[in-house]
Protein backbone atom coordinates (compact mmCIF):
# COMPACT_ATOMS: atom_id res chain seq x y z
CA UNK A 1 0.00 0.00 0.00
CA UNK A 2 1.08 3.50 -0.63
CA UNK A 3 2.63 5.52 2.28
CA UNK A 4 0.70 7.48 4.22
CA UNK A 5 0.80 11.24 3.28
CA UNK A 6 -0.39 12.40 6.60
CA UNK A 7 -0.70 10.07 9.58
CA UNK A 8 -1.57 12.85 12.55
CA UNK A 9 -4.80 10.87 13.00
CA UNK A 10 -3.40 8.24 13.32
CA UNK A 11 -0.72 9.61 15.64
CA UNK A 12 -2.68 11.58 18.05
CA UNK A 13 -4.77 8.20 18.70
CA UNK A 14 -1.56 6.57 20.14
CA UNK A 15 -0.82 9.91 21.80
CA UNK A 16 2.39 11.18 20.01
CA UNK A 17 3.31 14.31 19.29
CA UNK A 18 1.37 16.35 16.18
CA UNK A 19 1.76 19.61 14.75
CA UNK A 20 -2.17 20.40 15.31
CA UNK A 21 -4.94 18.67 16.35
CA UNK A 22 -6.31 16.27 13.98
CA UNK A 23 -9.92 16.38 12.97
CA UNK A 24 -12.56 14.53 10.81
CA UNK A 25 -16.54 14.25 11.37
CA UNK A 26 -18.60 11.16 12.40
CA UNK A 27 -21.62 10.83 9.15
CA UNK A 28 -18.50 13.04 7.46
CA UNK A 29 -19.77 11.49 3.96
CA UNK A 30 -23.69 11.92 4.29
CA UNK A 31 -26.62 14.01 3.10
CA UNK A 32 -25.52 17.20 4.64
CA UNK A 33 -23.43 17.20 0.91
CA UNK A 34 -25.12 17.52 -2.60
CA UNK A 35 -22.86 15.54 -4.45
CA UNK A 36 -23.59 12.48 -2.01
CA UNK A 37 -26.93 13.23 -2.42
CA UNK A 38 -26.28 13.14 -6.09
CA UNK A 39 -24.52 9.51 -6.17
CA UNK A 40 -27.60 8.19 -3.67
CA UNK A 41 -29.85 8.97 -6.59
CA UNK A 42 -27.91 7.68 -8.82
CA UNK A 43 -26.81 4.48 -6.67
CA UNK A 44 -31.36 4.00 -6.13
CA UNK A 45 -31.43 3.15 -2.64
CA UNK A 46 -29.40 3.45 0.47
CA UNK A 47 -28.31 -0.60 0.58
CA UNK A 48 -27.38 0.19 -2.79
CA UNK A 49 -25.01 2.55 -2.29
CA UNK A 50 -23.36 0.58 0.49
CA UNK A 51 -23.26 -2.86 -1.54
CA UNK A 52 -21.41 -1.24 -4.24
CA UNK A 53 -18.28 -0.82 -4.15
CA UNK A 54 -17.56 2.17 -6.61
CA UNK A 55 -20.29 3.89 -5.18
CA UNK A 56 -18.99 3.79 -1.61
CA UNK A 57 -15.87 4.48 -2.71
CA UNK A 58 -17.13 7.47 -4.82
CA UNK A 59 -19.15 8.81 -1.21
CA UNK A 60 -16.09 7.82 0.93
CA UNK A 61 -13.70 10.23 -0.68
CA UNK A 62 -16.53 13.19 -1.24
CA UNK A 63 -15.93 15.21 2.04
CA UNK A 64 -12.01 14.75 0.91
CA UNK A 65 -12.09 16.76 -1.93
CA UNK A 66 -14.45 19.52 -0.30
CA UNK A 67 -12.61 19.56 2.79
CA UNK A 68 -8.77 19.14 2.39
CA UNK A 69 -8.43 19.73 5.90
CA UNK A 70 -9.77 16.73 7.23
CA UNK A 71 -7.72 14.30 8.42
CA UNK A 72 -9.40 10.84 8.42
CA UNK A 73 -11.27 9.55 5.94
CA UNK A 74 -14.20 6.56 7.67
CA UNK A 75 -15.84 3.38 5.42
CA UNK A 76 -19.03 4.50 4.13
CA UNK A 77 -21.52 1.85 5.52
CA UNK A 78 -23.49 1.18 8.22
CA UNK A 79 -23.69 -0.55 11.19
CA UNK A 80 -26.61 -3.07 10.30
CA UNK A 81 -24.26 -4.79 7.54
CA UNK A 82 -24.04 -7.41 10.43
CA UNK A 83 -27.18 -8.07 11.79
CA UNK A 84 -28.35 -8.54 7.92
CA UNK A 85 -25.99 -10.87 7.25
CA UNK A 86 -27.27 -12.76 10.09
CA UNK A 87 -30.68 -13.02 7.90
CA UNK A 88 -32.35 -10.65 9.70
CA UNK A 89 -33.60 -8.90 6.94
CA UNK A 90 -32.25 -5.55 6.61
CA UNK A 91 -34.33 -2.73 5.09
CA UNK A 92 -35.12 1.00 4.91
CA UNK A 93 -38.68 2.75 5.15
CA UNK A 94 -38.32 5.94 3.40
CA UNK A 95 -38.38 8.89 6.27
CA UNK A 96 -38.10 6.01 8.79
CA UNK A 97 -34.85 4.58 8.51
CA UNK A 98 -33.84 0.81 9.21
CA UNK A 99 -35.91 -1.72 9.95
CA UNK A 100 -35.88 -5.48 10.16
CA UNK A 101 -38.23 -8.26 8.52
CA UNK A 102 -37.36 -10.80 11.36
CA UNK A 103 -36.81 -9.64 15.17
CA UNK A 104 -34.78 -12.22 18.28
CA UNK A 105 -37.79 -12.11 20.71
CA UNK A 106 -38.40 -15.65 20.67
CA UNK A 107 -36.36 -18.78 22.39
CA UNK A 108 -36.15 -20.78 19.44
CA UNK A 109 -35.14 -17.64 17.25
CA UNK A 110 -32.30 -16.35 19.28
CA UNK A 111 -30.98 -20.17 20.17
CA UNK A 112 -30.69 -20.46 16.12
CA UNK A 113 -28.47 -17.18 15.73
CA UNK A 114 -24.92 -18.19 14.58
CA UNK A 115 -22.12 -16.26 13.55
CA UNK A 116 -22.26 -15.88 9.77
CA UNK A 117 -20.03 -16.37 7.07
CA UNK A 118 -17.72 -13.52 6.03
CA UNK A 119 -19.20 -13.77 2.72
CA UNK A 120 -21.64 -12.30 3.58
CA UNK A 121 -20.20 -9.28 4.01
CA UNK A 122 -17.22 -9.43 1.46
CA UNK A 123 -18.95 -6.42 -0.27
CA UNK A 124 -17.74 -4.53 2.63
CA UNK A 125 -14.27 -5.85 2.57
CA UNK A 126 -14.40 -4.86 -1.43
CA UNK A 127 -15.08 -1.34 -0.62
CA UNK A 128 -12.52 -1.10 1.99
CA UNK A 129 -9.92 -2.36 -0.01
CA UNK A 130 -10.80 0.12 -2.81
CA UNK A 131 -10.87 3.16 -0.90
CA UNK A 132 -7.85 2.25 0.14
CA UNK A 133 -6.54 2.11 -3.17
CA UNK A 134 -8.53 5.62 -3.91
CA UNK A 135 -6.90 7.23 -1.42
CA UNK A 136 -3.06 6.62 -2.72
CA UNK A 137 -2.27 7.32 1.17
CA UNK A 138 -4.15 11.29 1.50
CA UNK A 139 -4.89 9.89 4.88
CA UNK A 140 -5.59 7.01 6.93
CA UNK A 141 -8.83 5.12 6.69
CA UNK A 142 -11.19 4.18 9.48
CA UNK A 143 -13.11 0.69 9.44
CA UNK A 144 -16.06 0.61 12.22
CA UNK A 145 -18.63 -1.43 13.57
CA UNK A 146 -21.67 -1.53 15.76
CA UNK A 147 -21.46 -2.73 19.48
CA UNK A 148 -22.96 -5.74 20.27
CA UNK A 149 -25.39 -4.22 22.36
CA UNK A 150 -26.34 -1.41 19.72
CA UNK A 151 -26.96 -4.13 16.98
CA UNK A 152 -28.65 -6.02 19.78
CA UNK A 153 -31.05 -3.00 20.34
CA UNK A 154 -32.15 -3.28 16.74
CA UNK A 155 -31.99 -7.29 16.41
CA UNK A 156 -34.34 -7.33 19.19
CA UNK A 157 -36.56 -4.10 18.56
CA UNK A 158 -36.66 -4.59 14.91
CA UNK A 159 -35.71 -0.46 14.64
CA UNK A 160 -34.38 2.13 15.61
CA UNK A 161 -35.56 5.25 17.70
CA UNK A 162 -37.61 2.71 20.06
CA UNK A 163 -37.79 2.93 24.30
CA UNK A 164 -35.81 -0.26 24.20
CA UNK A 165 -38.58 -2.14 26.62
CA UNK A 166 -38.19 -5.42 24.58
CA UNK A 167 -34.81 -5.67 24.84
CA UNK A 168 -34.57 -4.33 28.32
CA UNK A 169 -37.12 -6.67 29.39
CA UNK A 170 -35.04 -9.51 28.01
CA UNK A 171 -31.95 -7.93 30.23
CA UNK A 172 -33.74 -8.67 33.33
CA UNK A 173 -36.31 -11.22 33.06
CA UNK A 174 -34.18 -13.60 30.75
CA UNK A 175 -30.20 -12.49 31.00
CA UNK A 176 -29.18 -15.86 29.24
CA UNK A 177 -31.23 -15.16 25.66
CA UNK A 178 -29.53 -11.66 25.77
CA UNK A 179 -26.34 -12.86 26.76
CA UNK A 180 -25.95 -15.35 23.58
CA UNK A 181 -27.35 -12.52 21.07
CA UNK A 182 -24.24 -10.63 22.48
CA UNK A 183 -21.74 -13.30 22.59
CA UNK A 184 -22.43 -14.34 18.94
CA UNK A 185 -22.62 -10.62 18.01
CA UNK A 186 -19.48 -9.87 19.57
CA UNK A 187 -17.55 -13.08 17.50
CA UNK A 188 -19.00 -11.74 14.38
CA UNK A 189 -17.74 -8.36 15.25
CA UNK A 190 -14.09 -9.45 16.12
CA UNK A 191 -14.02 -11.25 12.45
CA UNK A 192 -15.21 -8.41 10.70
CA UNK A 193 -13.25 -5.60 12.08
CA UNK A 194 -10.26 -7.77 11.71
CA UNK A 195 -11.46 -8.71 7.95
CA UNK A 196 -11.66 -5.21 7.65
CA UNK A 197 -8.38 -4.30 8.97
CA UNK A 198 -6.98 -7.27 6.35
CA UNK A 199 -8.72 -5.30 4.01
CA UNK A 200 -7.30 -2.32 4.79
CA UNK A 201 -8.14 -0.02 7.32
CA UNK A 202 -5.72 2.00 9.70
CA UNK A 203 -8.15 2.40 12.68
CA UNK A 204 -11.42 0.89 13.82
CA UNK A 205 -13.96 2.44 15.84
CA UNK A 206 -17.57 0.88 17.65
CA UNK A 207 -19.96 2.85 17.79
CA UNK A 208 -22.08 1.70 21.12
CA UNK A 209 -25.12 4.42 19.87
CA UNK A 210 -27.88 3.27 22.39
CA UNK A 211 -25.18 2.29 25.45
CA UNK A 212 -26.64 5.49 27.15
CA UNK A 213 -30.01 3.64 27.55
CA UNK A 214 -29.15 1.43 29.84
CA UNK A 215 -28.69 1.35 33.91
CA UNK A 216 -25.10 1.45 35.61
CA UNK A 217 -25.07 -2.21 36.30
CA UNK A 218 -26.50 -3.26 33.04
CA UNK A 219 -24.13 -0.93 31.12
CA UNK A 220 -21.08 -3.08 32.33
CA UNK A 221 -22.65 -6.49 31.75
CA UNK A 222 -24.69 -5.89 28.51
CA UNK A 223 -22.53 -3.28 26.81
CA UNK A 224 -19.00 -2.60 27.80
CA UNK A 225 -17.42 -5.86 28.86
CA UNK A 226 -18.62 -6.70 25.16
CA UNK A 227 -16.98 -4.03 23.62
CA UNK A 228 -13.68 -4.92 25.89
CA UNK A 229 -14.08 -8.27 24.34
CA UNK A 230 -13.65 -6.84 20.70
CA UNK A 231 -11.15 -5.00 22.07
CA UNK A 232 -9.16 -8.08 23.11
CA UNK A 233 -9.70 -9.87 19.95
CA UNK A 234 -8.20 -7.10 17.54
CA UNK A 235 -6.18 -7.19 15.22
CA UNK A 236 -3.17 -5.06 17.06
CA UNK A 237 -1.07 -4.45 14.01
CA UNK A 238 -1.22 -4.27 10.11
CA UNK A 239 0.92 -3.61 7.38
CA UNK A 240 3.84 -3.03 9.93
CA UNK A 241 2.00 -0.47 11.86
CA UNK A 242 -0.40 -0.65 15.05
CA UNK A 243 -4.09 0.01 14.40
CA UNK A 244 -5.64 2.06 17.07
CA UNK A 245 -8.94 1.09 17.88
CA UNK A 246 -11.79 3.84 19.17
CA UNK A 247 -14.69 2.86 21.54
CA UNK A 248 -17.43 5.55 21.71
CA UNK A 249 -20.86 5.12 23.87
CA UNK A 250 -23.11 7.89 23.20
CA UNK A 251 -24.25 8.92 26.49
CA UNK A 252 -21.67 7.26 27.91
CA UNK A 253 -19.78 10.11 30.17
CA UNK A 254 -20.70 8.61 33.37
CA UNK A 255 -18.23 5.31 32.32
CA UNK A 256 -15.35 6.80 30.91
CA UNK A 257 -12.91 5.31 33.61
CA UNK A 258 -14.19 1.80 32.94
CA UNK A 259 -14.51 2.55 29.20
CA UNK A 260 -10.73 3.64 29.59
CA UNK A 261 -9.99 0.08 31.21
CA UNK A 262 -11.54 -1.41 28.02
CA UNK A 263 -8.23 -1.87 26.19
CA UNK A 264 -9.06 0.73 23.54
CA UNK A 265 -6.36 3.25 22.29
CA UNK A 266 -9.17 6.73 22.53
CA UNK A 267 -12.47 7.17 23.96
CA UNK A 268 -15.07 8.78 21.65
CA UNK A 269 -16.83 11.41 23.81
CA UNK A 270 -20.11 13.35 23.18
CA UNK A 271 -21.07 16.54 23.60
CA UNK A 272 -22.36 16.22 27.24
CA UNK A 273 -18.88 16.12 28.09
CA UNK A 274 -16.44 18.36 29.41
CA UNK A 275 -13.39 17.13 27.50
CA UNK A 276 -11.03 18.58 30.06
CA UNK A 277 -12.98 16.90 33.08
CA UNK A 278 -12.98 13.83 30.70
CA UNK A 279 -8.96 14.14 29.87
CA UNK A 280 -8.52 14.15 33.76
CA UNK A 281 -10.47 11.38 34.69
CA UNK A 282 -8.69 9.06 32.11
CA UNK A 283 -5.66 10.53 32.84
CA UNK A 284 -2.71 9.20 30.17
CA UNK A 285 -4.41 5.41 29.56
CA UNK A 286 -6.43 6.61 26.28
CA UNK A 287 -6.36 9.33 23.78
CA UNK A 288 -9.99 11.02 23.32
CA UNK A 289 -12.20 12.36 20.34
CA UNK A 290 -14.39 14.58 20.44
CA UNK A 291 -16.75 16.51 21.74
CA UNK A 292 -18.40 20.07 19.60
CA UNK A 293 -21.90 19.43 19.64
CA UNK A 294 -23.25 18.67 16.28
CA UNK A 295 -26.30 21.37 16.60
CA UNK A 296 -23.88 24.26 16.52
CA UNK A 297 -22.74 23.57 12.91
CA UNK A 298 -26.60 25.22 12.40
CA UNK A 299 -25.30 28.25 13.61
CA UNK A 300 -22.81 30.81 12.45
CA UNK A 301 -19.14 30.64 11.66
CA UNK A 302 -18.19 33.11 14.48
CA UNK A 303 -20.39 30.81 16.70
CA UNK A 304 -19.16 27.84 15.85
CA UNK A 305 -15.32 29.35 15.45
CA UNK A 306 -15.97 29.78 19.07
CA UNK A 307 -17.13 26.69 20.40
CA UNK A 308 -14.05 25.00 18.86
CA UNK A 309 -12.16 27.23 20.79
CA UNK A 310 -13.53 26.74 24.05
CA UNK A 311 -13.07 22.78 23.47
CA UNK A 312 -9.38 22.99 22.24
CA UNK A 313 -8.89 25.35 25.27
CA UNK A 314 -10.57 22.76 27.41
CA UNK A 315 -8.38 19.59 26.57
CA UNK A 316 -5.32 22.09 26.63
CA UNK A 317 -2.13 21.50 25.55
CA UNK A 318 -0.59 18.35 24.76
CA UNK A 319 -1.05 14.93 22.89
CA UNK A 320 -4.02 12.61 22.11
CA UNK A 321 -6.82 14.64 21.25
CA UNK A 322 -8.91 13.72 17.73
CA UNK A 323 -11.56 16.49 17.18
CA UNK A 324 -14.85 15.77 16.10
CA UNK A 325 -18.40 16.37 16.26
CA UNK A 326 -20.18 14.93 19.88
CA UNK A 327 -22.18 12.77 17.47
CA UNK A 328 -22.91 12.52 13.94
CA UNK A 329 -23.28 15.66 11.53
CA UNK A 330 -26.80 16.36 11.00
CA UNK A 331 -28.17 16.58 7.12
CA UNK A 332 -29.17 20.32 7.80
CA UNK A 333 -25.96 21.31 7.92
CA UNK A 334 -24.74 24.06 5.37
CA UNK A 335 -21.61 22.71 4.01
CA UNK A 336 -19.77 26.20 4.33
CA UNK A 337 -20.06 25.52 8.36
CA UNK A 338 -18.41 22.06 8.13
CA UNK A 339 -15.25 24.21 6.27
CA UNK A 340 -15.78 26.74 8.94
CA UNK A 341 -14.96 23.95 12.04
CA UNK A 342 -11.85 22.83 9.91
CA UNK A 343 -10.50 26.11 9.49
CA UNK A 344 -11.44 26.90 13.07
CA UNK A 345 -10.01 23.76 14.43
CA UNK A 346 -6.68 24.07 12.63
CA UNK A 347 -6.04 27.99 13.32
CA UNK A 348 -6.78 27.30 17.11
CA UNK A 349 -5.05 23.72 17.75
CA UNK A 350 -1.82 24.54 16.72
CA UNK A 351 -0.69 26.62 20.11
CA UNK A 352 -1.61 23.60 21.99
CA UNK A 353 1.29 21.92 20.54
CA UNK A 354 4.32 23.62 20.83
Amino acid sequence: MTPLQNDTFLRALLRQPTEYTPVWMMRQAGRYLPEYKATRKNAGSFLSLCKNADFATEVTIQPLDRYPLLDASILFSDILTVPDAMGLGLYFEEGEGPKFERTLQQEADIKKLVVPDMAELQYVFNAVSQIRKTLNGRVPLIGFSGSPWTLATYMVEGKGGTDFLNIKKMAYARPDLLHHILDITAQTVIQYLNAQIAAGAQAVMIFDSWGGALAHDAYIEFSLNYMKKIVSGLTKTSEGSKVPSIVFTKGGGLWLEAQAETGADALGLDWAVDIGSARKRVGAKVALQGNLDPAILLSTPEAIEKQVANVLASYGHGNGHVFNLGHGITQWTPPENAAAMLNAVREHSRQYHQ
